[in-house]
């Protein structure tokens, strides 16, 4: 089997890839629309931004890499508070996005390539500025190769995968290890704060019952004692009841599993993103074995 077949099925088999249909049209909690910008990767190639600035003062920046076949608006209940927190929020379009005019032309591994080169031209805009890379699914890996994780290396590039690592990682349902994209032992390379989220029923069709454990993979893998933290929500799945990623998915929307993983997300943001010793106590206070939200740290 050629690598791009094998990344097909993986992608499909790990819930990364977003449901055949069309995606919704309308957003379910609007906010304003941010400024786009464009970047030129090294080779030449144009790459979308969708920019959102606070008003006011600025606290740092958010990279933000969406789910494979979604776009930046897609997020709104989740990117909507960080922006409103003071949160500059900088997010590609990537060329797996059906929303982007020149998918099909890449096709299999070649999505991968593209997202690493959009990542690199996002870090070389943003100059020396300190930031949090976060992301959903697919964009949960990117989030963790920039902040160290080691993902296998596109052909066609050359190490190291980023030119410098975020601050902090906040990765909603990244993938589980897959061989043509991420090893656990390349996860385990993670070296910054880190929080990583899934659901008990974050579960691709046929997965046993505690299959969504293994987008905890980031969170295991990394060796302990770097402020990690894993959040297990209760009733989540892979796109909140269709409240992010892709509105066309089976609801109702699980907007309770969601504020929780947005709450989560702030004091984490707080604490390792902005450096409140205060937010990273109170974090702390949250972690338990209990469910609805199973807060642990290694």
């Amino acid at each position: 089997m050629s690598r791009r077949s094998l990344l097909a099925g993986c992608v499909a088999a790990a819930g990364l890839a977003v449901a055949g249909r069309a995606l919704a049209a309308v957003p379910p909690r609007p906010m304003p629309q941010p400024a786009v910008i464009e970047l030129k990767t090294p080779e030449g190639r144009a790459v979308s931004i969708s920019e959102w600035r606070p008003q006011g003062t600025t606290r740092g920046v958010i990279l933000f890499s969406h789910g494979a076949g979604s776009a930046p608006a897609y997020y709104d209940p989740i990117i909507g508070p960080w922006v409103a927190a003071g949160w500059r929020v900088l997010a590609p379009l990537h060329v797996d996005s059906r929303e982007h005019p020149q998918t099909a032309q890449y096709p299999g591994l070649a999505s991968w390539k593209a997202r690493v080169e959009d990542m690199r031209a996002l870090v070389s805009h943003i100059g020396e500025a300190p930031f949090v890379a976060a992301g959903h699914s697919y964009g949960g890996l990117v989030a963790t190769m920039l902040g160290g994780a080691q993902p296998v290396l596109p052909e066609g590039l050359q190490a190291p995968l980023v030119p410098r690592l975020a601050r902090a990682v906040i990765a909603f349902s990244p993938p589980p290890p897959i061989p043509v994209l991420v090893t656990e032992s390349g996860y385990g390379a993670l070296s910054v704060p880190a929080l990583v989220q899934t659901g008990t029923l974050d579960l691709m069709q046929g997965m046993a019952a505690d299959g969504w454990k293994a987008h905890l993979a980031p969170f295991t893998a990394a060796a302990a004692g770097g402020d990690r933290y894993g959040l297990v929500l209760e009733g989540a799945n892979h796109y909140f009841g269709g409240a992010i990623c892709d509105f066309s998915q089976p609801g109702p929307p699980q907007l309770v599993a969601l504020k929780m993983a947005v709450e989560h997300a702030a004091l984490f943001l707080e604490g390792f993103g902005a450096g409140s010793a205060r937010a990273r106590r109170r974090l702390d206070r949250l972690v338990t074995q209990a469910l609805p939200a199973r807060l642990m740290k290694r």
